[in-house]
């Protein structure tokens, strides 16, 4: 406890310690601008913007900042993050690890002897291992798991404002705002193992860093998103498999639909973002209309995004593929009935990754591209994929069935890529 207080004084102490002109306005009550992307549309997104003084909040630890978000109700409030919350705290603010959590026997070992393929199989597993995961999963999701009520806006105070091990979840919720948040290492104490995923089976991890499910009027600016602390790179092998603790960054999910993310950077992470669920959701039809501009996405190993039946404007972001990605997969993800219009986006990557490797197709039919810069180079993405895939995979065509209105000012992919470098992610803010 002593050493908590300490903490969340120096914070405050670091809060207090900055140049005037290190915050120098208020963002709290800021809307998005008109037009500024799918999130405009219609009544636009305010988030909190009409909260009364009774429901604005200075939170700095993890009850706080519970208190504060209600349950998710959608009474108007603005949430203010100062210095760094730990997500994976008790009621007194004493750090919890995985050990703290698990319940009924469960241990890893033993989960692994119970689920070895060798001796179970390819069945579903059950059983009292698996019930003991359940049950010590449940344990963790109580503490980690923050849901996001209506008419909410979350913003981190200065350039320190840190929500670690959180997942942040706006379910069926409309109107909501997310700024100036460094968001990292939503880690998984307890993945479950699913025989049948990709023929050789894989890890399942329960939570994204921020998830929209049924969302409406979101926007997402200048957020960080990572698993910085505990790479799944770093993770060990079980059943020839990595054992995953992180699922996406930023998943756009069951219907979300109107939402913008600018200016935000995803780092560090295999399956970055999806948006929608599976090719046979076709309640999505007609949803998930997402803008995504001025991003930076680095050591993303795929989905950046990954597309069922959304229309999705991709313009002025910027794709970083280190020299040491052996296992980069894609950026652009076309799936079932996707319409992606991708413009003005620069990618830079190493020798032994080429343009016809930023895009995969599973069941796609279009892609939109124009402006693309490959290594400093104009490139059509569009062309080159079809050229080297058409052995292989259905050629796409140009026609995505609709053009973009709702935008701001489109930038040359070089300009853009210079500016999404100095300017994307949390702790940025003009």
């Amino acid at each position: 406890m002593r050493a908590r207080h300490i903490a969340v004084l120096a914070g405050v102490l670091g809060l207090l310690c900055v140049p005037a002109h290190a915050e120098a306005r208020d963002i709290s009550r800021d809307t998005l601008p008109a037009n500024d992307g799918w999130a405009a549309y219609g009544t636009g997104t305010t988030g909190g913007a009409a909260a009364d003084d009774a429901h604005v909040y200075t939170v700095t630890d993890r009850a706080g900042l519970v208190r504060a978000l209600d349950g998710g109700s959608a009474t108007p409030k603005i949430i203010k993050i100062a210095g760094t919350i730990d997500a994976n705290t008790d009621d007194d603010g004493d750090h919890l690890d995985c050990a703290d959590y698990a319940t009924d026997g469960y241990a890893t070992k033993k989960y692994l002897a119970a689920y070895d393929p060798r001796t179970w199989g390819s069945a579903k597993p059950s059983g009292p291992q698996e019930e003991a995961r359940q049950a010590s999963a449940a344990r963790q999701a109580e503490r980690v798991v923050l849901t996001v009520g209506s008419n909410t806006t979350i913003v981190g105070l200065g350039k320190g404002a840190v929500l670690k091990g959180a997942s942040l979840q706006v379910r069926n919720a409309d109107n909501v705002i997310l700024r100036n948040l460094d968001v990292r290492d939503a880690y998984d104490c307890f993945p479950v193992w699913q025989p049948n995923t990709g023929g050789l089976g894989d890890w399942k991890t329960a939570y994204d860093t921020i998830w929209l499910s049924g969302a409406t009027h979101v926007w997402v600016d200048h957020v960080t998103a990572s698993d910085k602390g505990h790479p799944d790179a770093k993770e060990p092998t079980y059943f020839a498999r990595n054992y995953l603790r992180h699922d996406g960054l930023l998943d756009i999910t069951n219907g979300s639909d109107l939402v913008t993310v600018s200016w935000s950077r995803f780092a560090d992470h295999d399956k970055a973002m999806l948006i929608g669920n599976g090719d046979s959701v076709t309640g999505d039809r007609g949803k998930l209309r997402v803008t995504l501009h001025h991003n930076e996405f680095e050591s993303v190993v795929q989905r950046a995004p990954r597309v069922r039946f959304g229309q999705v404007h991709l313009y002025n972001n910027r794709y970083v593929i280190p020299e040491d990605a052996a296992d980069y997969r894609y950026s652009i993800g076309v799936s079932t009935e996707s319409a992606i219009h991708a413009e003005n986006n620069a990618f830079t990557a190493p020798g032994h990754v080429e343009v016809a490797d930023l895009v995969k197709s599973w069941n796609g039919t279009a892609l939109h591209q124009s402006g693309t810069l490959f290594n400093g180079f104009p490139v059509d993405l569009l062309a080159i994929y079809n050229a080297y895939n058409s052995g292989s995979e259905r050629d796409l065509t140009a026609d995505v069935g609709w053009t973009p209105t709702l935008h701001t000012k489109i930038d040359s992919a070089e300009a853009a890529d210079r500016e999404v470098a100095r300017g994307a992610g949390a702790g940025r803010l003009p």
